[in-house]
């Protein structure tokens, strides 16, 4: 009985453990289909038509294209089971050790510009909502009604060309560090965290004078849609009966903020859960355009070789991040609001 009621209580945040293994066998059924749906033999793109009977054969077998689909589909899953996502056709090697070397770079920028956006948000939200200053307050209401409609590509053009080409204030699009500068020794695989590390001031400040105009980009895209949620529940937690007793009752102004924005978080929370699956394809995006490797390169070279194999796992690797992110979200918004766990009402 006493594992029963212990399970009973934990069941909020047990069951969704448990179904992220599954989640993500169901996104890599999709993965697997969805490429498989790519037009055209990725045998004959990648060989440009010249292979061999044998080259054809061996190519295809590597490319997990041999045999029937569901032949396909066993091996794959079977290939999933060990942790191994399969081989790079380009570069030979074993996805995981690639995606082990690059996806933290592109997880680390997605997840700088979180922060930079949330704490924006936050204090953007303040000036509009708590504290509306007349045309500061008009001007963030209006970019959070273009929410989702800034593209990331045309913000870092722009970007680039403003900032680099006319105005000369941010550095080359070339890299994460000025060329006569060597990269940090790798320990945690985060390039900015090992160049902390290493303790070097120089490389430090030039690696954040790099970052400032991608984390910049991806911040102007993509922070409209938190923003116009938080605002949104802000300007409803402050008509509501509990806020306006606080307020008669002569509740001091920081007071009656801190409740309004406590009782608004769980919805903005959830958001920039989402946000971040958004942020990580926009890192994407960026690293190509400011020359920063990671995966944006990495998908560019997989996509122009028809790589199958790479395109396949990057899928499931971005897959497993993004539920992994959701997984989090929903537990931190639990627990700030007990009220979305399940059986909270009957147990209350």
């Amino acid at each position: 009985m006493r594992t029963a009621d212990w399970f009973r209580r934990q069941r909020w945040w047990l069951l969704r453990v448990i179904a992220l293994p599954f989640q993500l066998l169901l996104f890599a059924l999709v993965a697997f289909l969805l490429v498989r749906l790519i037009p055209g033999d990725p045998v004959l793109t990648v060989t440009g038509n010249q292979a061999t009977d044998e080259q054809y054969a061996r190519i295809q077998e590597q490319m997990g294209l041999s045999g029937s689909l569901s032949d396909q589909l066993v091996a794959y899953f079977a290939q999933l089971l060990r942790f191994d996502l399969g081989t790079s056709l380009l570069t030979q090697r074993p996805l995981l050790e690639e995606f082990g070397q690059r996806l933290p770079a592109t997880l680390e920028l997605a997840t700088m510009a979180l922060v930079v956006s949330l704490l924006l948000v936050g204090v953007a939200a303040y000036f509009a909502v708590i504290r509306p200053v007349p045309v500061l307050s008009a001007a963030i209401r209006g970019y959070a009604r273009a929410a989702g409609a800034i593209p990331d590509f045309a913000v870092g053009v722009l970007g680039i060309f403003l900032f680099y080409a006319t105005l000369h204030l941010s550095p080359a699009p070339l890299g994460r560090l000025s060329p006569l500068l060597s990269t940090a020794p790798t320990v945690t695989g985060l390039p900015f965290v090992d160049t902390l590390l290493a303790g070097d001031p120089a490389r430090t400040t030039d690696m954040l004078w790099h970052l400032a105009l991608p984390v910049g980009v991806l911040v102007i895209a993509h922070s409209a849609v938190v923003l116009k949620l938080l605002v949104g529940q802000l300007d409803d937690e402050l008509q509501k009966p509990s806020t306006l007793f606080r307020v008669s009752t002569g509740a001091s102004h920081a007071t009656v903020a801190l409740s309004v924005f406590r009782r608004s978080l769980p919805a903005a929370v959830t958001m920039a859960g989402t946000m971040f699956g958004y942020l990580v394809g926009g890192a994407v995006i960026v690293e190509a355009l400011f020359a920063f490797g990671g995966m944006g390169q990495y998908l560019t070279e997989a996509l122009a070789g028809a790589d199958l194999t790479a395109m396949q796992g990057f899928l499931v690797a971005i897959a497993a991040v993004s539920l992994v992110v959701f997984l989090v979200v929903d537990i931190v918004t639990m627990l700030l609001d007990p009220r979305r766990r399940p059986g909270a009402q009957t147990e209350a």
